[in-house]
């Protein structure tokens, strides 16, 4: 395997962000537009007289305001959405009581924003009161609670979450009537992409290397990730190798401090959730097992950010882990 993607290069990648905000920036919100037609450009959308375009979504069809100025958000992927399309939601669940909306998203851009109970258990009554005009939210959090919601506002939702992410951001683009702004973020991050694969050395470089995401958890087993992820979209964006046991459809693979071998890689990113003793991360990652790793004889197993590579779900979030891919691989 090529070992030539690992070289060091003094120049530093655009960041994402920066085409993101300015994209995010180009627009005050304009006519509203539906989808995308079949050759990829944007189509309008019916737009009706009382200033409201309806939106196909994963439960049924909703009449939603053109553009909604009072959004609450219950999940990370329809914050970041929101926040990378310019908009910042007035409420937004977070993901325990008491903590922090995810600060790799840019301060004044979450400034503000209320926080309306967990993800999975939204508070309708801190909802209400935020009086929304548009709620985003998806079946895999909020099914029980959909007809709830609609009640308050126009109520959006995704099916899930994870590797749709782009299919999402689209549906948020439209609910919240963006869609020229989206189309502006979407050609960002492909050309973001296209920048960093030729940094580490071109296509065939980067997919002779091997890389893999793992993450240690409080109270379950270690797990890597396989390619119906987040993180597993990106890898497959960027056209990195994937390890034979990883490179397969589904969540993860899941391993005991005895499997670690199962982990080899030419780079692997690790993440911790929880306790780094109650994880087994302080366990594995001082065994001899972990040592005999690929990535880590050759110094090349990276720490990362667990809330931004786990809960970083949009535009935003993905070029916030390229920042970090480039800064490991390339100094």
């Amino acid at each position: 395997m090529s070992r030539a993607l690992l070289r060091p290069a003094a120049a530093v990648a655009l960041a994402l962000a920066t085409a993101l905000t300015a994209a995010a920036c180009g627009s005050d919100g304009g006519a509203a537009t539906g989808g995308a037609d079949e050759t990829g450009g944007a189509r309008p959308s019916a737009s009706t007289a009382d200033g409201t375009h309806p939106v196909k979504h994963f439960r049924g069809e909703t009449a939603v305001p053109d553009h909604p100025q009072r959004v609450v958000v219950l999940d990370t992927d329809a914050l970041d959405s929101a926040v990378t399309l310019g908009v910042t939601p007035v409420g937004a669940t977070t993901v325990a009581a008491g903590a922090p909306l995810p600060d790799y998203l840019p301060a004044d851009k979450v400034k503000g924003i209320t926080a309306v109970g967990t993800i999975g258990e939204p508070n309708l009554e801190a909802i209400a009161a935020l009086k929304p005009d548009l709620i985003l939210s998806s079946q895999v959090r909020d099914e029980k609670r959909y007809d709830e919601l609609s009640k308050i506002a126009p109520t959006v939702f995704t099916e899930t979450t994870g590797p749709v992410w782009k299919q999402n951001f689209d549906l948020h683009a439209e609910a919240l009537g963006r869609q020229a702004e989206a189309r502006q973020v979407e050609a960002a991050y492909r050309n973001r992409i296209q920048d960093l694969v030729g940094r580490l050395g071109g296509a065939a470089k980067v997919k002779a290397t091997t890389v893999e995401m793992a993450r240690f958890v409080e109270g379950a087993p270690t797990r890597l990730y396989l390619n119906d992820t987040f993180v597993g979209s990106i890898f497959k964006d960027l056209g990195v190798g994937r390890p034979a046991n990883q490179d397969k459809d589904g969540f993860s693979l899941e391993i005991s401090p005895e499997q670690v071998d199962q982990a080899d890689a030419d780079v692997i990113f690790w993440s911790t959730y929880g306790d780094a003793v109650k994880s087994n991360q302080k366990k594995i990652t001082e065994s001899p097992l972990w040592r005999n790793l690929t990535a880590v004889r050759e110094k090349r197993a990276y720490p990362v950010d667990d809330n931004l590579w786990m809960l970083g779900i949009g535009y935003t979030g993905a070029g916030r882990i390229l920042d970090e891919i480039q800064r490991d691989l390339l100094g």
